[in-house]
């Protein structure tokens, strides 16, 4: 068996759940980098620090798929066939040409052609891919069933994608149709709104992030595997600055475990609760 690349980190374990995080890396491949405008700009969307955040996952038992490249290279949770996932909404593609704020990424004439494109998918896309579907495999030998969490954040206040601050928790159930609440089952919905909700944060369900390729492509509830998508505003574990004090000495600011206690707390009942989901759907 071929090691994996050096840029994609998995940790097998053995409970019945997996944790994706498809937009932690913020590594920019030297071959490209000097395409990009601005290094910063290329790492600054990156879902910051949170593998870190849900660290504690691994000790439950949970499996984890990382990819430490910036999705300014490609976004393993976008379409690979390039079809957008938000139809009629602003929205970044599988290599995007501009950030969340609709600034360009790329130097004039520096932008990735076709070739270019079929070229990222196969040295990024496709092994990312390739290892959380054996991942998936792997547990789906073991156990009846098997939940699929796709772990984002993004900042709190991004006009280009949304209207006025996101909610803390935005939970994300869209199946492969694209339709609200089919990637799991609604119990499973229910127990993690419920518990969203206790936490006191705002929270949401199917609202502007309503579940990405990753949700939709591994949902499989008929075979026993259940998928949602959890993006969590930043403000929630990290200090965000004001729009117009963002730059490169002010983001991203560093995780703050104190003040992350409050919302590690809430995910750490959410993954219990998957895991319970999963082991009584076994069960049964």
């Amino acid at each position: 068996m071929s090691l994996p690349p050096d840029w994609l980190e998995v940790h097998e374990g053995d409970a019945p759940l997996v944790l994706s995080f498809p937009h932690t890396g913020s590594a920019l491949p030297a071959e490209l980098a000097k395409d990009f405008l601005s290094p910063w700009l290329a790492r600054r969307d990156a879902d910051w620090w949170v593998h870190e955040l849900y660290a504690f996952a691994q000790q439950m038992g949970a499996t984890t798929v990382r990819s430490a490249i910036s999705r300014s290279v490609i976004d393993l949770n976008r379409d690979p066939s390039g079809v957008s996932l938000y139809p009629g909404q602003n929205t970044t593609g599988l290599c995007p040409l501009t950030t969340f704020d609709n600034q360009p990424l790329y130097r004039a004439g520096r932008e990735p052609d076709a070739d270019e494109i079929q070229r990222r998918r196969l040295h990024y896309f496709q092994p990312y891919h390739d290892a959380l579907a054996a991942q998936i495999a792997r547990l789906r030998q073991h156990h009846g069933c098997v939940v699929v969490y796709d772990a984002h954040s993004i900042r709190s206040q991004i006009p280009h994608l949304f209207d006025g601050q996101l909610p803390q928790f935005n939970l994300g159930t869209a199946g492969p149709d694209g339709t609200p609440d089919t990637s799991c089952d609604n119990a499973l919905a229910d127990v993690v709104e419920n518990l969203c909700a206790l936490s006191g944060m705002s929270h949401v369900r199917n609202g502007r992030f309503k579940g990405g390729w990753i949700t939709r492509h591994y949902s499989n509830t008929a075979d026993g595997v259940h998928s949602l998508q959890m993006e969590l505003a930043c403000r929630g574990y990290m200090h965000e600055p004001a729009a117009d004090q963002l730059d490169e000495h002010s983001w991203p600011s560093p995780l703050d475990p104190d003040h992350a206690t409050p919302l590690r707390h809430t995910l750490a009942q959410v993954l219990d609760a998957c895991l319970e989901f999963a082991r009584t759907r076994s069960a049964a």
